[in-house]
């Protein structure tokens, strides 16, 4: 991806060889602007003319910003750079954001007669737009993209803009919070930087903690995401039951998602996979993960990029990616991915090159965009996208045991009899849970929760309520065994445990171990 820097050398060497038509495509025009100047007004181009034409202010003179006539239309500003193309050598005009130059108009040939006649004496023309340019005219001369800022670019423009409000307000970023938050600024133009840091500054301090503030605050500037739905959290989304290794390798990746990881060969956290029983805690691990980390949270809906029209399908996924990196950091969540990947039997090859393009993505970009991606049936996930190296680990979540039925039954206690339970009831709930998933647990304390608010008070129910509302709950290990001691079968051997996993009796455990090193 060219930066500035790039940029402005692919430039200076077009304007040197005289190239007559050089386009620079970009969205950002006051940044395009600011490397034409920085290029005519290097000191050997002195002798050079350069005009500017803008439909605000007409034609001026590049480097002095006088005008040059009065007539401020597009036409009166080609016909006085025709006769200067024509009287003098070395002239350059350059065009800001003209009209329909995407197709064969009178508009692009003219300007391709324009383009010709200054080829005859070494004149150019320099075209600053954020559209394509018609192939007839684009192929006069040569072009170049002014890609968003980079990191170090983010940077000395965040160093700029702290050092001209230094003594003004406090400030309390250092060296490498002002790195962090650049990296986490990439994909932004230049100017909704300067306006985020502008909103954060307008408080009158710039404290430590605005560092994560700023990206979380960096998808609001986006809207109308392609192919993503933002995913609004909740106080109750921090808080998840068991999974506990789970919940401790993600607290390790969090660090590495913060962390400065230029001067190593280290890649941002990519994500993780996790598959198992319905109703134990993937989805809300997605949630849980985004309100700790404080950042935004994007569900993929698989569903949502299907067309009918060949290659339609590949263009919504890709572009959907495309924009998670723009909007990074953030947390990508896709729901049920066997369901948008499965291939098998499909004849029109849709699913096996959307597949190729998320593990490509998976493998090769570089933003910070932490895929949480869940799966229930484990069959339908395509053989590759289990590899070791596609996601940072694959976590296989199974029914909670004991302990962890325990902590799942006291969260939504409190949550929705706003009481804490007693411990011998809690220990009765938990014997009556054997074999209930989180979501069972859940639902019975809701319909417990229901009826103590339609009793008006906890106090009013008979004291065995509770205990025989869970009885009388058949959890879906349960309703379908056969299917969940499959799905069960088939994780303990191949992924690593995101609750605490107990060898089985009798047998030697293969399954895999997170092995932490001491810091």
């Amino acid at each position: 991806m060219p930066n500035y820097a790039d940029s402005h050398r692919d430039l200076d060497s077009y304007v040197s060889a005289r190239v007559p038509v050089i386009c620079v495509r970009t969205i950002e025009q006051q940044r395009a602007l600011r490397l034409v100047r920085a290029t005519a007004t290097q000191p050997r181009r002195s002798n050079m003319p350069f005009w500017i034409y803008t439909r605000a202010t007409g034609l001026r003179d590049l480097r002095s910003n006088t005008p040059v006539m009065d007539d401020r239309s597009l036409t009166g500003a080609m016909e006085f750079a025709a006769a200067q193309f024509t009287s003098r050598p070395n002239a350059t005009l350059v065009l800001v954001e003209p009209d329909d130059l995407d197709a064969d108009t009178p508009l692009t040939r003219h300007i391709a007669e324009l383009a010709r006649l200054a080829d005859t004496n070494m004149g150019s023309i320099v075209l600053i737009t954020d559209s394509p340019v018609w192939s007839g005219l684009q192929r006069l001369g040569m072009s170049l993209t002014l890609d968003l800022p980079d990191a170090d670019e983010m940077y000395a423009t965040l160093s700029g803009f702290l050092g001209d409000h230094r003594g003004h307000i406090p400030i309390a970023w250092t060296e490498q919070d002002i790195r962090r938050a650049a990296e986490f600024l990439v994909g932004v133009t230049e100017g909704e930087a300067v306006n985020l840091m502008a909103t954060v500054a307008a408080k009158g301090s710039v404290e430590e903690g605005d560092v994560l503030r700023l990206a979380a605050s960096k998808d609001r500037i986006f809207s109308d995401l392609s192919g993503l739905t933002r995913v609004p959290l909740h106080a109750s989304d921090h808080a998840v039951g068991g999974l506990t290794n789970l919940r401790d390798w993600l607290g390790r990746r969090n660090l590495l998602m913060q962390a400065d990881l230029r001067s190593t060969d280290l890649r941002p956290p990519r994500g993780v996979l996790l598959v198992g029983v319905p109703g134990c805690g993937k989805s809300l691990s997605a949630k849980a993960v985004a309100a700790q980390w404080q950042l935004p949270l994007y569900r993929l809906d698989m569903g949502s990029i299907h067309g009918k029209y060949l290659g339609e399908s590949e263009g919504r996924f890709r572009e959907a990616l495309e924009t998670a990196d723009r909007v990074a950091p953030c947390v990508l969540w896709i729901d049920e991915i066997e369901k948008g990947l499965a291939g098998a039997g499909d004849s029109t090859g849709v699913p096996q090159r959307i597949i190729g393009q998320f593990l490509f993505w998976l493998q090769e970009s570089r933003s910070r965009t932490f895929v949480v991606a869940t799966a229930n049936d484990v069959r339908g996930l395509p053989p590759e996208l289990l590899r070791k190296g596609r996601f940072d680990e694959l976590f296989f979540v199974d029914l909670p045991d004991a302990r962890d039925r325990e902590e799942i039954i006291g969260i939504y206690y409190r949550r929705y009899l706003k009481a804490e339970p007693d411990p011998a009831q809690l220990a009765r709930l938990v014997d009556l849970s054997e074999g209930f998933a989180g979501s069972d647990i859940e639902a019975a304390l809701h319909d417990v929760g229901a009826e103590v608010y339609l009793a008006g008070g906890i106090g009013n129910l008979r004291p065995a309520f509770v205990e025989d509302t869970f009885a009388n709950t058949v959890p879906l290990s349960r309703n379908n065994p056969e299917q969940i001691e499959e799905i069960r079968a088939w994780g303990r051997d191949r992924a690593v445990p995101a609750g605490r996993a107990a060898p089985t009796p009798g047998r030697p455990s293969t399954t895999r171990r997170i092995v932490f090193l001491d810091d």
